[in-house]
């Protein structure tokens, strides 16, 4: 029995070569649809990865008071969108007095700029850098780490400190050859001394994470002094059991600093990071299915393509079928040698389809600066996917070619 499946796995080998230029052909078309799904869900692997990746440094004890809940939706026809006044640092300043819940820690934090222009000695960035002013919780509940140097301290807040953390991507042009502790740079003309750089984070959706610069809140305000400044709360607690409560706290404080009543909405949102991560899995779940009809679409035109090669390859051996059947071939060795032919053939295809989508979709990912993964999901539903294909495509051809006449066959020119 294993001799006999070996000689059929020869036979298709001598087949596939006597064939090459077919055979390419047909690799490519398998290839193609391949292609698209492990690239397709390489891509999407990246992007859940990176995205669940920046939210969860947060912390699943962690949440934000924002101007916007996550889920606010745009009035229908006849009905006018809610605005919600700006979160001011009036606001801000209330609620870091008011709210004492225990064993939490709250992060005042704003944008300053997202194009500043960040200089030292000669040297200076593109316009693109972002300057963000915070307190001295904020790293710990962003989930932000320094790599090298010391952060801020309770003192460099209070006392405003002309002092500032950097991201990591500073090393690479401004001080590429020196190392940018107790450096000093300059900011809109104002002078800080970089006390340390924070640990890369790469970038999502074309924000750069590690080119933004950390100065002490009250130094920031005093440069950005735009009106209508949006500032960002996060609470976070010790405890995961005390979130509950904390968040019904935070509510009910910003309640009353913003004076509302008891029948009015909240004209602020709520978001906890765990939240986000999960709104943002079924998001992406959607994705894997539109990947997967995408995909599958394509590789049913593969196997249609790949069934009617193989039916013109057994039209044009149909005298070797006969040849084999004078010889005392049985159908089942003829059908599982035209059978085993198209499984090698959509197993080489199934390779060559999970090399390209990776290719590519590691391009797409390096591009988008997204973080790349090994897509074992995609490898392994690729391998199954080729397979399938192969027996799908392979079946009817071998079934026809298992019952040619072999007196007809002979006769065929």
């Amino acid at each position: 029995m294993f001799s006999l499946f070996r000689e059929n796995i020869s036979i298709a080998l001598d087949s596939i070569k006597g064939q090459l230029l077919r055979t390419i052909l047909t690799v490519l078309i398998i290839a193609i649809g391949i292609t698209a799904l492990v690239g397709i869900l390489t891509f999407l692997g990246a992007l859940e990865n990176t995205i669940t990746g920046d939210f969860a440094s947060m912390g699943s004890n962690t949440f934000n008071i924002q101007r916007y809940e996550f889920t606010t939706r745009r009035g229908g026809s006849g009905e006018r969108e809610k605005i919600n006044p700006i979160i001011s640092y009036r606001n801000v300043r209330q609620f870091k007095e008011k709210f004492q819940y225990p064993f939490s820690k709250t992060s005042v934090s704003f944008t300053g700029t997202r194009n500043a222009e960040v200089k030292f000695e000669n040297e200076k960035t593109d316009p693109e850098a972002s300057v963000v002013g915070v307190n001295e919780n904020y790293l710990e509940n962003t989930g932000t780490e320094v790599e090298f140097g010391r952060s801020f301290t309770f003192f460099d807040i209070e006392n405003n400190n002309n002092v500032c953390l950097i991201g990591s991507d500073f090393k690479k042009n401004i001080f590429k050859d020196t190392d940018p502790i107790n450096k000093t740079i300059s900011i809109r003309g104002v002078k800080f001394k970089v006390i340390g750089v924070l640990e890369s984070k790469g970038a999502t959706f074309r924000d750069n994470q590690d080119l933004k610069v950390l100065i002490p809140l009250q130094v920031a305000r005093s440069i950005y002094t735009l009106p209508n400044i949006n500032y960002n709360i996060s609470v976070k607690v010790d405890d995961k059991q005390f979130l509950e409560g904390a968040q019904d706290e935070a509510i009910i404080t910003f309640r009353k600093i913003r004076s509302l009543n008891p029948v009015e909405e909240n004209d602020f949102g709520l978001e906890r990071s765990d939240d986000l991560i999960n709104r943002i899995s079924s998001i992406t779940s959607y994705l894997y299915w539109a990947a997967w009809i995408i995909s599958i679409i394509t590789i049913f035109g593969s196997s249609i393509a790949l069934m009617n090669i193989m039916l013109v390859s057994v039209t044009e051996r149909t005298r070797e079928i006969g040849v084999r059947k004078a010889l005392g071939a049985k159908k089942n060795t003829i059908s599982s040698q035209f059978f085993m032919e198209t499984v090698i053939i959509g197993q080489i295809g199934g390779i060559v389809g999970i090399i390209l989508g990776i290719t590519i979709g590691a391009i797409i990912v390096a591009v988008s600066g997204f973080e790349f993964a090994v897509p074992w999901l995609a490898i392994f539903a690729a391998v199954i996917t080729s397979f399938l294909t192969a027996v799908v495509s392979g079946s009817y051809p071998a079934v026809k070619a298992a019952r040619q006449d072999p007196i007809e066959s002979l006769r065929y020119e």
